[in-house]
């Protein structure tokens, strides 16, 4: 049995499960979610003690913008997780890592995270048409996050336009000039014994030392938090998901991009979301153009664990809230405007339905794809950058 067969059984079974001890499985998400924030206060700490004031210094290399999309891309694709990316970026932001530098990083992210529904399109590749239905579905993805990218780097490059979006939704937060959330921050107050009890004794090792095995504590964490998470949503939201959006997809735009926002929501992961419609696309059950849109309601539900990781954030806090609607920004204007724009809308569509055809009749060129767009091409990009 395939990686992919093993995948479709898996979300079957699980959401065919009884619901045995749910109360239980809620309390394990909960304490999850509460894991997942105490490890990016983590990481914002270690990483703030271990580079001091140096920072800025030290991510020099990324200021060219198109380092940090590849860096994002590449560890997305090979955590294939953009939810554990974007959580630990949050809390390299909230140690010091500039959010000019963020925001590519998260770009490249939403890139990255595409990779997993387009292997699992592969599962389809012993039937022609199927698979040039399935590819299709799954790269529609790709090509819209690419075109995204190629849309808002060079206006963020030149005018900081997410950033200082970014800002203006952080600062209410903030009570204006004061940048503190401590007076009502009550998710700080309950993740401070937790966090103060793993960061304590690691520290006491020394600043650079302590810093980075915090970080690395954080990480893996995080890891942990989202992978069972993951697993257990699957377990409770999988069945009420897959209704959702078979009730959806078909209804319009509109009703699409809310379902997959929603669907996204429950299940936490749109990797998850994604991978549950290329069996649809395969069997022919929906076309493309009414599952597009649910892809991209997919990429704003994403949002919301960076939201939930940056309530926690003690130190940069107000960065750490200001990426985390970057992150919310760029995916909604980005559905704003290249579905919004009817000479945009389609362009995704086209690409993708192209690419279809063409790895159907070479299967190799699927194959040459996946690698190219999320390792060879970023590596080359990369190296590039280094040079310069």
């Amino acid at each position: 049995m395939s990686d992919t067969d093993t995948f479709h059984a898996e979300t079957e079974m699980l959401a065919d499960a009884p619901p045995k001890n749910q109360w239980l499985q809620w309390l394990a998400v909960v304490g999850l979610v509460y894991l997942l924030i105490c490890a990016v206060s983590l990481i914002g700490t270690g990483f703030k003690t271990a580079t001091g004031d140096q920072a800025k210094e030290l991510f020099a290399f990324a200021t060219n913008p198109f380092a940090g999309l590849v860096v994002g891309t590449v560890a997305t694709a090979l955590i294939q997780s953009s939810s554990t990316v974007t959580s630990i970026i949050v809390g390299l932001v909230a140690g010091g890592l500039p959010v000019s530098v963020a925001v590519p990083m998260v770009m490249g992210a939403n890139i990255g995270t595409s990779i997993t529904n387009t292997i699992v399109s592969l599962g389809h590749v012993r039937e022609k048409k199927e698979f040039a239905r399935a590819f299709s579905a799954a790269t529609v993805h790709d090509f819209f996050n690419l075109l995204s990218v190629v849309i808002f780097l060079p206006l963020e490059m030149a005018f900081g336009l997410l950033e200082k979006i970014g800002k203006v939704l952080a600062a209410p937060f903030y009570n204006g000039a004061d940048a503190s959330m401590d007076g009502f921050n009550f998710v700080k107050a309950a993740t401070s014994p937790v966090t103060d009890a793993i960061s304590g004794p690691i520290l006491s090792l020394g600043n650079v030392m302590g810093g980075v095995l915090l970080i690395i504590v954080g990480i893996a964490m995080i890891f942990l938090a989202i992978n069972y998470i993951g697993k257990l949503l699957k377990r409770l939201m999988v069945g009420k998901a897959r209704e959702i959006m078979h009730t959806a997809i078909g209804r319009g735009p509109i009703a699409g991009i809310a379902s997959g926002t929603i669907v996204t929501c429950l299940v936490q992961s749109s990797s998850t979301t994604t991978s549950l419609m290329v069996p649809l696309a395969g069997s022919g059950a929906f076309g493309l153009k009414q599952i597009y849109p649910f892809t991209l309601g997919a990429n704003i539900g994403t949002c919301l664990t960076a939201l939930l990781a940056a309530t926690a954030v003690t130190g940069n806090s107000e960065a750490a809230l200001q990426i985390a609607f970057i992150h919310l920004t760029y995916n909604v204007l980005g559905v704003l405007i290249i579905y919004g724009l009817p000479f945009l809308r389609y362009l995704p569509v086209r690409a993708a339905e192209w690419l279809g055809r063409t790895a159907s009749e070479n299967k190799s060129i699927a194959l040459a794809y996946i690698l190219g767009v999320f390792f060879v091409i970023p590596a080359i990009c990369l190296g590039i950058t280094a040079v310069i």
